[in-house]
């Protein structure tokens, strides 16, 4: 008889400690949404927070599957909005302004020098330059 922590012990409290940490995600994640929903007023935030909080498994399951198309609708709202601010933060590091007034060349010079300062990531320059030559 083994009265020590086996191979077995170890592989189910990493299973329950993995499902643990994705529980807090998926926790997370939901109150943030709720936060963040513009189509919910003051008090239904205030309700939602209070059922995800006072039962959790059945808030989160019942706000996943109510309100499951509008977090996926606020995360995408959100990329959209940091590729928006990147790009236009980019612009105006390389002072192209939209590239009214500058060539595809010049515009391909000014990431370049971006990217060789370390401005921009090797991925940033790639994305930025496929859009010019778009």
């Amino acid at each position: 008889m083994e009265d020590g922590f086996g191979f077995f012990d170890l592989i189910w409290s990493m299973f329950w400690f993995f499902l643990l940490i994705a529980w807090f995600w998926v926790l997370i994640s939901v109150v943030a949404d709720i936060f963040r929903s513009r189509d919910l007023g003051g008090f239904a935030k205030a309700i939602w927070v209070m059922f995800v909080i006072l039962i959790p498994w059945l808030g989160v399951l019942v706000y996943l599957i109510a309100r499951g198309g509008k977090m996926e609708e606020h995360n995408r709202e959100a990329v959209a909005s940091m590729e928006k601010a990147q790009r236009e933060y980019i612009m105006s590091v390389a002072g192209t302004g939209g590239g009214a007034g500058a060539s595809t060349a010049e515009q391909l010079e000014k990431l370049a020098t971006l990217k060789d300062k370390g401005v921009l990531t090797e991925e940033e320059f790639a994305a930025q330059k496929a859009k010019l030559l778009a």
